[in-house]
């Protein structure tokens, strides 16, 4: 079994990929066309739902395409740049990984705090300044000068997946739109990731193969950071947490205050640790997955060479499939609550729901490929773990903006993010290749804790939090 059973399968999902965009295009046009006649109907004047949703999916989702292509270029090749292109031996390469993560691990509470208290939207800039210099960094084969940009690299990951968001939810309060319409621009944003993810594949593998130098894709990813910066600047609105743009409040640059307050909310709400939790072990069995699937598969083909670019694709039509599934459930859902139902609790619940199912499904697929030695198995296995990848961005993200207040959402995001890189960097330190069973295992059980945890905490008190006055459900914003 080689290259054209990966190729056939490749071609299902696409059809299944393409069938199900048909579909959910034909019911959004109909729902749209109902919601902006209903806004018309209530509105005197003033700009409708529709053109306010409209108006935010745009300016998020076209600065989104641009950031996550640009970090997808990078992926493909920085291994091969340093190994194949910079002759550095694989310790070595470990070493610079390794120190991507451990910055990012540092970095994090302060990234979340800096947007907090200085603004998402200078944050996101910031984000495209210091990720093009890393890709700067990678041009110079010089040890300290890589070190510093997987530094930068580190830092500028977690920006990107902190302040981005907690600038999209703050948006969206800022506009009024209802939990329905956040959610379908977040599992708009998990499709795009699947598109330029795979987009950028191409790409990348097309100017590698044309230069025969490595370093082409970073010198694109550069551009597109540089042109992000400007589409952000020229159309995004700024917007804070607790005490932003305020002259007289907290001008520490390391936040000690803003971080301990954090600190001190996370730890005495079970809520909040449980979310954590599940960002830790979600987030870190797929980074981990990325350095598993090739020598997993590789262990149990026959074929000497594996069509990696297949492959690769195949996982990202599943991704895109898992947010297409996420926008269906949720528009159904939350389409057909009752008039005088509490929206804010039936989306708390559902997503509560659906983050649980995304563990356990995923705690499920990886135990799966564990314990079969079939290729066939371990492929439908890793494409099932991905489209739940699809589904975990956007639930995790409408879990955040729920239950995280606006004052310190891109603080408490950030300081979910540091346990996460730990846990990733002591995974790759005892060798992720050699250990690959037991990193599985590992990730499957804590997947699994995970679900329950999410069950048996988040769920049982999405009740309880409508009421809450400590920290009210998405707070002011």
């Amino acid at each position: 079994m080689g290259e054209n059973f990966y190729e056939s399968q490749l071609t299902i999902l696409i059809f299944c990929c393409v069938l199900s965009l048909l579909v959910e295009h034909l019911f959004s046009r109909r729902k749209q066309a109902s919601k902006e006649a209903a806004d018309a109907r209530a509105e005197n004047g003033g700009a409708s739902n529709a053109t306010l949703l409209g108006r935010l999916t745009r300016q998020y989702l076209s600065i989104y395409a641009l950031v996550m292509g640009a970090d997808w270029l990078q992926g493909p090749y920085i291994y091969s740049l340093y190994r194949e292109q910079y002759k550095f031996p694989e310790r070595l390469v470990a070493v610079l990984f390794v120190t991507g993560f451990t910055a990012g691990a540092f970095t994090a509470p302060l990234v979340g705090a800096w947007a907090d208290q200085y603004g998402r939207k200078k944050l996101c800039m910031a984000f495209c300044i210091t990720y093009t210099l890393t890709c700067a960094c990678l041009f110079i084969p010089y040890l300290p000068i890589l070190l510093t940009g997987r530094i930068l690299g580190g830092f500028s990951t977690s920006i990107l997946f902190s302040a981005f968001e907690s600038w999209l939810i703050s948006s969206a309060n800022s506009a009024g739109l209802p939990d329905s319409d956040l959610s379908r621009i977040m599992g708009r944003a998990s499709l795009v990731n699947g598109f330029v993810a795979a987009g950028a594949g191409v790409v990348s593998n097309q100017l590698v193969s044309s230069t025969q130098n490595f370093v082409s894709p970073f010198v694109l990813s550069g551009a597109i950071l540089v042109l992000a910066w400007f589409v952000i600047a020229g159309s995004w609105s700024e917007n804070y947490g607790s005490g932003g743009a305020d002259t007289n409040t907290e001008t520490n640059i390391f936040q000690l205050a803003r971080l301990s307050k954090a600190w001190t909310i996370a730890r005495q709400d079970k809520v909040l640790l449980v979310l954590g939790l599940t960002q830790t072990c979600f987030e870190g069995s797929m980074y981990l997955f990325v350095f598993l699937w090739v020598p997993s598969l590789q262990e149990a083909s026959n074929s000497a060479h594996l069509p990696l670019g297949y492959i690769f694709s195949a996982f990202m039509i599943s991704m895109m499939l898992g947010s297409l599934m996420y926008t269906a459930i949720t528009s159904y859902a939350l389409s057909s609550t009752p008039p005088n139902a509490n929206t804010a609790d039936n989306s708390l619940s559902l997503h509560a729901k659906l983050s649980s199912l995304v563990c356990a499904v995923s705690a499920l697929a990886l135990a799966a490929s564990i314990s079969s030695q079939d290729e066939k198995i371990r492929f439908w296995c890793f494409c099932a773990f991905e489209a739940c990848v699809g589904m975990y961005y956007p639930v995790q993200g409408m879990l955040r903006g729920s239950l995280i207040s606006n004052e310190h959402r891109a603080t408490l995001s950030s300081l979910f993010r540091v346990p996460l890189n730990v846990f990733v960097v002591v995974s790759l330190l005892t060798g992720v290749s050699s250990a690959r069973y037991a990193v599985l295992s590992a990730s499957s059980g804590m997947l699994g804790l995970s679900a329950i945890m999410t069950g048996l905490i988040i769920l049982n008190h999405a009740d309880g939090y409508s009421t809450s006055k400590s920290r009210p459900l998405r707070g002011p914003p």
